[in-house]
């Protein structure tokens, strides 16, 4: 697969520059809300339309369940923006935002880790 056959990748570049600038910045150490409100203004700086925390219902069987989850950005209005900040990311993160995709019926996640060594960007993606 080559770059320009990546799901939104002239999108997605512009939003791992803004977590690139942001880690410039701020280095490691910091909690995930730390990271999220320096997101929301570099994203601003960086003219990238964002939604922060929004909701999304799971649906069980045509049933909306109680239980929701929060994403902690939706970046133009179609990717998924999970925010860590933990040593290493793992399996179950990944598998995490995947079902958060299928919740919220877009099709791509970015999940940045701020807490590794060295800044961690990996990519998920859902289809139907």
């Amino acid at each position: 697969m080559t770059k320009t056959d990546l799901l939104y990748s002239e999108l997605s570049e512009k939003i791992i520059s803004s977590f690139c600038e942001v880690h410039r910045e701020l280095g490691r150490g910091h909690s995930e809300q730390v990271y999220c409100e320096a997101l929301s203004i570099e994203f601003g700086l960086a003219g990238i339309p964002f939604v922060c925390e929004e909701i999304f219902r799971i649906v069980y069987k045509g049933r909306l369940l109680k239980s929701h989850f929060r994403a902690d950005f939706i970046v133009f209005e179609k990717i998924l923006v999970e925010v860590k900040a933990i040593d290493q990311l793992t399996r179950s993160n990944l598998r995490q935002a995947i079902n958060y995709l299928a919740a919220s019926g877009e099709k791509l996640c970015l999940i940045v880790n701020f807490g590794a060594e060295q800044l961690e960007v990996k990519r998920g993606w859902f289809c139907k």
